[in-house]
């Protein structure tokens, strides 16, 4: 019963990532650590400061999007 509710809140958090335009950090660390071992992972903190101005700061500080 547990499992199902854990893979439930997984996919709802997968979603809800996607929704917002947030890459998942979780997949971000297995990804660096199967195809990338040698590099540095970065922090959560990191990562989502990365995404954020990837996503908002993209045009040299001026807000990409149309509202």
């Amino acid at each position: 019963m547990f499992d199902a509710v854990k893979e439930v809140l997984k996919y709802r958090n997968q979603f809800l990532d996607l929704l917002i335009g947030m890459p998942n950090y979780e997949r971000y660390v297995e990804h660096m650590k199967e195809q990338h071992p040698d590099e540095p992972i970065q922090t959560r903190e990191q990562f989502f400061r990365e995404a954020q101005d990837a996503r908002y700061n993209a045009k040299g500080g001026k807000i990409s999007r149309c509202c």
